[in-house]
Parts: structure tokens; C-alpha cells; sequence
């Protein structure tokens, strides 16, 4: 069911309207998440936010009366985006507190703190990694990520290029990293089952290079869209406006971590038209089915960043998950919480994700494709929300 404006406003969505309830019964029994967070290191500028994400939506929940009367707790370190420092501090914070959920920073820690978890089976975990390896129900039962995977986000791209211009010429870019390797193979599959033709790939180093060589090689290749995966920003903006020096028509496609809002509008108009997938609306957005889009504003009054939208959505899906498996009355083990969280159908994120969504296994494939607008210093959307049925 969908919420109105004012009680969303009120209590967010269906969750929060719920968790008013049994007050008598104190804090004594709380909801614990717990975090590897890199406040500092390379990925600082995603870990402040995504820290911010769940503090706001912890306190928002506290705020209405915790989960049937149990009050959430967050507790996290810093990381510095190591692994090593990742794996001490999961092992501190989880001897120190009783914790439910976790927050991993990276794909390292997610494969590394594995095993853990499944001999443990009292913790859920999710993170910012939304590696395609880790979309394996099997192998990771007790993990999932607030999104698509990689591979996944290519998809919603592709489906939106068969649905713009069938049969187009596509060119992959990524970086020579695990994290840019990690879509490359399912997206040729999936081009080839959508008619679409990749006629280049290019591999470059992470960060900033010299991309002229590149270029000359999109040039050759004459593709319609180029897709870039496994870099924050640079080097896209530099194949953008070498690609326009050379009057290349092609069209940059970037994924999640390349795709928030700051970052372009910095670079501004030589920026104008590079598109992107992203599972989430941006704080900006005024949707009228948004009520917790503007529930966040009113807390942060500034722009706030997309994985501070991340973060923020995992809280709340650990909040769900928390409530159903309560009231269901079992245990909260591993298992029987991706159970509940594998149980979440159609549900309403009060508009951080502009459709309902559904959770069948490790992710939720979910996206929409933005482009940068630059006379408005904004991302726009393109076309509507897209659901993948099949991701290769």
C-alpha cells in the first residue's frame, strides 16, 4: 500500500508506521547495527556518507519508537577502506555488542568475514560492494546489497539502449582492477541475447591517465555507447571532452560509483549528456511518491550523496527485516533474517527508490538511467524505472 504524504512525512514509510507499538517494553532488548565504515582513506568521500545514511534513518526509527518497542543501536569504526583493519574491527565490534546487522565496506572484507558469518548464522550483512560474486544466495546466504550488482547495473543500461536504438554498437571501457573486470563478461552475453553488437574494449588503468591513445581507439570503433565500469570519476570526464574535441557522437555511460550528482556538477558543461545508471533517486528529487526524500532534506538541508542514499536504504532494510522476523516470532539467526529479507515483495521505500521493489535474492535489480543536464547542474532521468528479470 502506498503511504500518504503526511503520514510518510509523520513516520516514513510502512515500517516506521508500525514500530510505535509496545513501548512498555523498554530498551532492554535492542536491534544492534554494527559497521565497518572508511571515514578516512581513498573511500572517505563514500563512507561519510553512507555512515550519515544510517545514523539519520537509526535515529528516525528511535525517533518513533525503535522496532516493537526495541531500540536500534549503531556502533562502527573506522576502517581506512583496509581489509585488515575491516576484519579487526568486525571482531571487536561484534565481541563488544550483540549485533544483528553489519556494514562492510568492501568487497575484500565481504569475501574475507564469509565464513564467519555462516558459522556465526546470527548476523545479516550487506555493504558497499556490489560485486556480481557476491549475488550467489548459495555461497554468500548471509549477505545482500542494497541494489544491483555490477553486472546487473550494466544490464539496466543495456535494456535501456534496446529500448532507445536496437542493434546499437556498444564499446566497454573499465578499469584494469577486479572491480572493473567484474561485468565485463556477462555484459557481452547479455548484449548478444539484446542485439546489441560490442565492437571495442578498452581496458585503462584506475585514476587518472592519459586517455588520448583511447580515444583514437573509440574513434576507429565508432560506437553508439560507450560504457565505463571500475572507476569513481576520473578518467571519464577526460574521455568526455576528448571524445568531443573529435566530434564523437557516442554516448558515456557510467555505473553506481561514477554516477553522484557532486562530481559532474563540478566539472559542469563540458559534463553535459554523460548518463549513468543509478538504483536510487537523488536528494534533490521532489517526486510526489518521494515522502522520505523530503523527510531527508528536512534533516540535511544540504546535498547528500548517493551512497548516503545507500546507506540509508540498508538501514531501513535492516529495520524491516528486523520487524518481520519478530513478528513472526523466531529467532534473529542469519538464516531466518534472509529469510524475512527474501519475503520483502513490492515494498515501498518512500520514494528513495522510485518503484516498489522485491528482494528474490542477493540484490535488487532495480535501476533508471540519469543524464548529467548540465544547465541545470543536475541528473535528469531517462526513461522510467527498469526491473531485470534475467541478468544474463
Amino acid at each position: 500500500m502506498r503511504l500518504t504524504r503526511r503520514s510518510a512525512l509523520l513516520a516514513g514509510p510502512a515500517m516506521l508506521a508500525g514500530i510505535r507499538r509496545a513501548r512498555s517494553q523498554g530498551t532492554a532488548n535492542e536491534i544492534v547495527i554494527a559497521g565497518s565504515i572508511p571515514l578516512t582513506g581513498v573511500f572517505a568521500f563514500a563512507g561519510v556518507g553512507v555512515n550519515d545514511g544510517i545514523a539519520d534513518y537509526v535515529k528516525m526509527v528511535n525517533d518513533a519508537g525503535g522496532i516493537t518497542g526495541r531500540r536500534v543501536r549503531y556502533v562502527f569504526e573506522d576502517t581506512a577502506y583496509r581489509v585488515d583493519q575491516s576484519v579487526a574491527a568486525f571482531n571487536r565490534l561484534t565481541s563488544a555488542n550483540r549485533a544483528n546487522f553489519y556494514y562492510g565496506d568492501s568487497t575484500g572484507f565481504a569475501k574475507a568475514v564469509n565464513p564467519e558469518l555462516r558459522r556465526r548464522d546470527d548476523i545479516l550483512m550487506a555493504g558497499a560492494s556490489f560485486a556480481t560474486e557476491i549475488n550467489d544466495p548459495q555461497n554468500f546466504p548471509q549477505q545482500f546489497m542494497a541494489g544491483p550488482d555490477y553486472s546487473e547495473m550494466v544490464g539496466v543500461l543495456l535494456e535501456y539502449i534496446q529500448r532507445t536504438q536496437p542493434g546499437a554498437r556498444i564499446a566497454l571501457v573499465n578499469s584494469d582492477t577486479e572491480f572493473g573486470r567484474d561485468p565485463v563478461q556477462p555484459t557481452e552475453q547479455m548484449a548478444t541475447r539484446l542485439g546489441l553488437r560490442v565492437v571495442e574494449k578498452i581496458v585503462t588503468p584506475p585514476g587518472s591517465v592519459d586517455v588520448s591513445t583511447e580515444v583514437l581507439k573509440l574513434r576507429r570503433a565508432n560506437p553508439d555507447y560507450t560504457i565505463m565500469h571500475g572507476y569513481v570519476l576520473a578518467p571519464l570526464p577526460e574521455f568526455v571532452q576528448q571524445a568531443r574535441q573529435l566530434n564523437l557522437r557516442t554516448k558515456f555511460m557510467g555505473t553506481f560509483w561514477s554516477m553522484d550528482n557532486a562530481g559532474w556538477a563540478r566539472i559542469g558543461q563540458p559534463a553535459d549528456g554523460m548518463m549513468g545508471v543509478m538504483p536510487y533517486r537523488y536528494y534533490y528529487d521532489d517526486a510526489a511518491d518521494a515522502p522520505m526524500l523530503q523527510r531527508i532534506r528536512q534533516v540535511r538541508s544540504e546535498y547528500q550523496s548517493s551512497p548516503y542514499m545507500q546507506g540509508f536504504l540498508t538501514a531501513m532494510l535492516f529495520c524491516e527485516v528486523a520487524k518481520r522476523t519478530i513478528e513472526a516470532n523466531q529467532p534473529l539467526s542469519g538464516t531466518n533474517m534472509k529469510a524475512a529479507l527474501n519475503s520483502i515483495r513490492d515494498y515501498d521505500t518512500g520514494g528513495i527508490i522510485g518503484t516498489p521493489i522485491s528482494i528474490p535474492g542477493n540484490t535488487i535489480p532495480v535501476g533508471r538511467v540519469y543524464r548529467f543536464d548540465a544547465s541545470q547542474r543536475r541528473m535528469v532521468g531517462e526513461g522510467g524505472w527498469i526491473r531485470l528479470s534475467r541478468t544474463s
